[in-house]
């Protein structure tokens, strides 16, 4: 496996080593030894998976501290674009946002830690997307920021009319305005 740094500290790509021919591909996942000899010692205790269509936005969500979440995040089918901001106070990119497409052709994974806000948009007429979390999820510590607040000018790789957001999505904050306590 392949651990490729992004402008953002702490915020990773895992590029797995894929052994493919002609029955299809083999990769390992997770192996937590393996994992943790790269530097990532991380516990995950709850996983997750969704299933989307085209011009889905989902997010930005967090949890606030005590459970804020870690999460390693990859598509199983289809392609989504995976975006995570920054919201730890102290950081010299607080604020900031990195995105990067994720596959099922490329298997790659992100890895977004504590103390980042995390959204993904479906780019596929469908998409499967898995994440392994190392907290489980608590409603009353959920929080999120606006998809498409001005201040962060996320691109999410969709056309606007063809954005498909939640009502709850569409009722987050703005960033200014967020709850953080990282």
């Amino acid at each position: 496996m392949e651990i490729l740094k992004t402008p953002i500290n702490d915020l990773i790509i895992i590029k797995p080593r894929v052994f493919e021919d002609a029955r299809g591909f083999f990769y390992e996942s997770y192996n937590e030894k393996t994992y943790y000899e790269a530097g990532i010692n991380l516990h995950f205790c709850q996983d997750n998976k969704s299933k989307s269509s085209y011009g889905v936005i989902r997010g930005l969500h967090y949890q606030l501290n005590p459970q804020s979440q870690s999460k390693l995040v990859s598509a199983v089918r289809g392609a989504v674009w995976d975006v995570a901001v920054d919201l730890r106070k102290d950081s010299s990119t607080f604020g900031q946002w990195y995105g990067v497409e994720l596959s099922e052709e490329n298997h790659l994974q992100f890895l977004i830690p504590q103390g980042f806000a995390h959204g993904f948009s479906v780019l596929t007429e469908t998409a499967i997307f898995a994440y392994k979390c190392d907290n489980l999820y608590n409603p009353i510590l959920e929080r999120g920021i606006l998809y498409n607040d001005q201040s962060l000018s996320v691109d999410w790789k969709i056309p606007a009319d063809k954005a498909i957001i939640s009502d709850k999505d569409m009722k987050h904050p703005s960033f200014k305005d967020a709850e953080m306590n990282f």
